[in-house]
């Protein structure tokens, strides 16, 4: 496996980083997960530097996973929300950020819906870049805390056999997951209505099955990725109904799987949907975990862009 190293000031996409740049953030999230099992979850990594959130999309779990990681690592904070903002006034996007670093902050988290927002700014800025979810493009932090639970549960990446189900189409997690796994050397299958699921991800290495059933007994790791109607402007299958009774995670479907496989889920659910509630809240799920491990790989993000090396020293 190729040598754990660390070079970058900013974290844009799983796309750039190499194998061991991936495994070096897994290892470092382990050092820092010990952390919300404390009475006192704080530490000084980032006492004195301040932290920008700059969200132009809706969230909810990344936002506040970033709020609390920054948090409990002592950074000073700033959210921004876009409907409050210069932008509402016809400002740009470089301008509001530049005005931002003119403050002299250290890292700018943003999440926006245009593909390679970040890596614009990153290229205009000396505060560190962290993507919390560009567009179609990459969410690098949810593809990291994925593959982190993966693991975690498993014990290792390498000869798994991943499932990704679902609006692949309109998925940046299943980019992030894509690349930060097949660096790893997991087998990616995606599956899913070809409305959803087009054969020129078979560019990306992954092997593309339209029949779900045909592999949910085979798999180690079931990741079921939501709908998102609101990014879709036709209709690309007959119903709902129709979805979730080739494509969901039901009752029926559970009991195919193997004893020992984990299913995951992005967030948020719709539940009927994309799976049944028993299922979400079942023996198989590891969703809650990967919340938890949402955390952990947000800190240590953190203390590698601000330029961090001896982590055991700061906790």
């Amino acid at each position: 496996m190729a040598k754990k190293v660390w070079n970058g000031k900013n974290l844009l996409g799983l796309e750039e980083l190499s194998a061991g740049e991936i495994i070096h953030i897994l290892d470092t999230a382990e050092s820092f997960r010990e952390i919300s099992t404390r009475s006192i979850k704080k530490v000084p990594v980032l006492r004195g530097k301040t932290v920008v959130n700059l969200f132009f999309e809706p969230s909810t779990r990344t936002r506040t996973s970033f709020e609390i990681a920054e948090k409990r690592m002592s950074a000073d904070i700033v959210n921004v929300a876009a409907l409050g903002s210069s932008l509402t006034k016809g400002e740009t996007l470089i301008d509001t950020v530049k005005n931002l670093a003119a403050y002299k902050i250290d890292i700018l988290v943003i999440r926006h819906s245009v593909s390679g927002a970040p890596h614009m700014l990153a290229k205009r800025l000396d505060a560190s870049i962290v993507n919390a979810g560009d567009g179609l493009h990459e969410h690098p932090t949810q593809g990291l805390l994925d593959i982190f639970t993966m693991r975690q549960k498993k014990g290792k990446i390498e000869g798994l056999k991943v499932a990704i189900v679902g609006d692949v189409l309109h998925s940046r997690v299943a980019r992030s997951n894509i690349w930060g796994l097949s660096k790893l050397g997991a087998e990616i299958i995606l599956v899913g209505p070809p409305t959803l699921v087009p054969r020129e991800f078979e560019d990306m290495g992954v092997k593309i099955v339209h029949n779900f059933d045909d592999v949910i007994g085979e798999v180690d790791v079931i990741n079921m990725l939501r709908i998102q109607l609101e990014r879709q402007n036709k209709n690309l299958f007959p119903s709902l109904r129709e979805y979730s009774n080739l494509f969901g995670l039901d009752d029926r479907r559970i009991k195919k799987i193997r004893p020992d496989a984990i299913v995951m889920h992005p967030g948020p659910i719709n539940r009927g949907i994309e799976m049944s509630a028993s299922v979400a809240d079942g023996p198989f799920s590891v969703i809650l975990d990967q919340v938890t491990n949402g955390l952990a790989v947000r800190m240590a993000v953190f203390f590698l862009v601000n330029g961090g090396s001896k982590i055991r020293s700061m906790l």
